[in-house]
C-alpha cells in the first residue's frame, strides 16, 4: 500500500475523547459541560421570561380572543397569546430537564417560530386576524428572542470551530475501533493531531521530508495505536 494511499484513507478519520455521559443524556468530551450547562441553562431563563409574560397576562383576566390586547410588561397581550406564551415556556422548561441535546434542539425549533410569528403578526396588525393581540413591540420582541433562542440553542452545536467541551464536536463513533486504539494521555492526543496533520499535508503534497518520512513508516501498520507509537518514537529519538 502506498503511503499517499494509507495517508487518504486515515485522512478520513478523526480522532476522539472518549465520551462521558451525564444524567439527562446530555454527553461531553473531556472534563468541561460549558455547552450543556449553556443549553439547558439557557432554556429555563427564557422560559421563565416567557412564563412571568404569561402569567401576568391571565392574572389580570384579559379577553380571551381580543384582537387588540391589553398592555402587559410593555407589550400587547390577551388571554391566548398568555396561554401560549405558559405552554412555550413548559416545553423549554421540559427539554432543559430531558436533557442539553433536546434542550438545544427545542430552542432552535422555538426560535424559529417565534421569527415566524413575527413575521405573521406584522403581517396581520390591526386586522380581525391579529388573534394573538401583536402590536410592533410584540413583532420586535419575537425577533429579539427567537434571534436569542437560535443563538443559545445553536451555542457548540453549529458552528465550524466547535469548543472542546461541546458534545458535538467529536461524537462517539468518529473513532472507530477497539477501545485500546483511543488516545488516552495528553501526548498521545498531540501525537494523533500531528499524524492527522501529516497525513493530510502528503495528500496534498505539502508535507515537509520529516512528516514524509514518519507517514512512511507508519505505512506497515494499521492501528492508531502503533501509528502514533511510531510518531513518538520519532519524537524521541529527534
Amino acid at each position: 500500500m502506498s503511503v499517499l494511499s494509507l495517508a487518504r484513507r486515515r485522512a478520513e478519520r478523526a480522532p476522539a475523547r472518549p465520551a462521558q455521559d451525564h444524567p439527562g443524556g446530555a454527553t461531553t468530551t473531556g472534563p468541561g459541560t460549558r455547552v450543556p450547562m449553556v443549553h439547558r441553562l439557557g432554556a429555563v431563563a427564557v422560559a421563565a421570561v416567557i412564563a412571568v409574560f404569561g402569567v401576568l397576562g391571565l392574572a389580570d383576566g384579559l379577553d380571551y380572543f381580543s384582537t387588540s390586547g391589553e398592555r402587559i410588561a410593555g407589550l400587547s397581550s390577551n388571554g391566548l397569546l398568555s396561554t401560549v406564551s405558559l405552554v412555550t415556556a413548559a416545553v423549554l422548561v421540559g427539554a432543559a430537564l430531558t436533557g442539553a441535546r433536546v434542550a438545544s434542539t427545542v430552542m432552535i425549533v422555538v426560535g424559529a417560530l417565534f421569527l415566524v410569528s413575527a413575521l405573521a403578526g406584522l403581517a396581520v396588525l390591526n386586522t380581525g386576524l391579529n388573534v394573538l393581540a401583536f402590536r410592533l413591540p410584540n413583532v420586535f420582541f419575537s425577533i429579539a428572542a427567537g434571534l436569542f433562542l437560535l443563538l443559545l440553542g445553536g451555542y457548540g452545536r453549529l458552528s465550524g470551530n466547535l469548543p472542546e467541551d461541546s458534545p458535538y464536536a467529536r461524537p462517539r463513533d468518529a473513532f472507530p475501533g477497539p477501545a485500546d486504539d483511543h488516545p488516552s494521555t495528553p501526548e498521545e492526543y498531540a501525537a494523533e493531531r500531528a499524524v492527522r496533520r501529516a497525513e493530510r499535508a502528503v495528500c496534498q503534497h505539502t508535507a515537509t521530508a520529516d512528516q514524509r518520512r514518519r507517514v512512511e513508516a507508519m505505512s506497515h501498520v494499521s492501528s492508531p495505536a502503533d501509528r502514533r507509537r511510531i510518531w513518538m518514537e520519532f519524537d524521541r529519538t529527534a
